[in-house]
């Protein structure tokens, strides 16, 4: 299975009308996304770096991003994409990457036009320094011609919107990117409306497929993403993450408060549901069998 998930995703992508996934931080968070129902994960760097207690700024190394991205693998059923910011570094880093993603059942990485190291997107007065345009494409045949698996695929990521360089630039660069061999484009805004997202769709004549993540502008459902058409991802990438940060402050809350445990069990799920997100009944069936 591992192997081909990438095959599982762009057959997906060719069939489905919108292919939904949800961001994560582990394993966990990537179980819990599988058994919602949602079709691929989002290896995300935010949810990750944020893992750490550390900023989304390329800190942690690429092996680390790796080994979770990998761990989240060897779990579930559903592909992973991995969120690998700039390529980590230059094009040879990028080719590194490409070749330990794949080898670890990754079905797609996503790459973005900044400088490396980069401010997250959403960052209020973040450094959003946009790479060379021809620097990217560069990148963007280098990870192509380094794949081997076919079915593999490379998102390019668009961040003009963020940096505030217009939607001509924008357009350009997409453009640019679809024909050096993306095969998808994530075209992102951080604007609290989705016109902005919307007039790029409305604009975007090609035939590369378009990958949203409608963060700060939520109220863009999946319903009029379709009706828009040319849109085949929808990315939730961060999510779990805030609502287990506010579950837990809530909860680390009421203990303080009630100076005990007393209070919460009607907050939290027994200690059996995450024995069987943990895989135990499998082990002790194979105790039974092998043992």
């Amino acid at each position: 299975m591992i192997w081909g998930k990438a095959k599982i995703l762009r057959n997906k992508v060719k069939t489905k009308g919108l292919v939904v996934g949800v961001g994560a931080r582990d394993a966990l968070d990537a179980k819990l996304i599988e058994r919602a129902g949602f079709d691929f994960v989002w290896s995300s760097s935010l949810c990750i770096s944020a893992s750490y207690a550390v900023p989304d700024a390329n800190l942690i190394s690429m092996n680390q991003y790796l080994e979770v991205a990998r761990s989240m693998n060897e779990v579930i059923n559903i592909p992973i994409v991995a969120d690998c910011d700039t390529g980590y570094g230059n094009v040879n880093n990028l080719i590194y990457a490409v070749k330990l993603f794949e080898e670890a059942g990754i079905a797609a990485i996503s790459i973005e036009d900044k400088k490396f190291p980069k401010d997250n997107s959403l960052l209020d007065g973040g450094r959003q320094q946009l790479a060379p345009m021809e620097e990217f494409e560069g990148k963007i045949k280098a990870a192509k011609d380094t794949q081997k698996i076919e079915e593999f695929m490379v998102i390019a990521r668009v961040e003009a919107l963020i940096a505030g360089w217009g939607q001509e630039e924008a357009y350009r660069r997409a453009s640019r990117y679809a024909e050096a061999g993306a095969d998808m484009i994530l075209i992102h805004s951080k604007s609290v409306s989705s016109e902005e997202i919307v007039k790029f769709i409305r604009m975007w004549d090609r035939p590369t497929p378009l990958v949203l993540v409608p963060t700060t502008y939520p109220k863009l459902s999946e319903e009029k993403v379709m009706e828009l058409g040319k849109v085949k991802l929808v990315i939730y990438a961060n999510q779990i993450l805030r609502a287990a940060i506010k579950a837990e402050e809530s909860l680390l809350g009421e203990i303080k408060k009630a100076k005990g445990i007393h209070t919460i069990a009607e907050s939290i799920v027994p200690v059996t549901e995450v024995f069987d997100l943990q895989g135990v009944p499998q082990m002790k069936e194979n105790e039974k069998k092998y043992l």
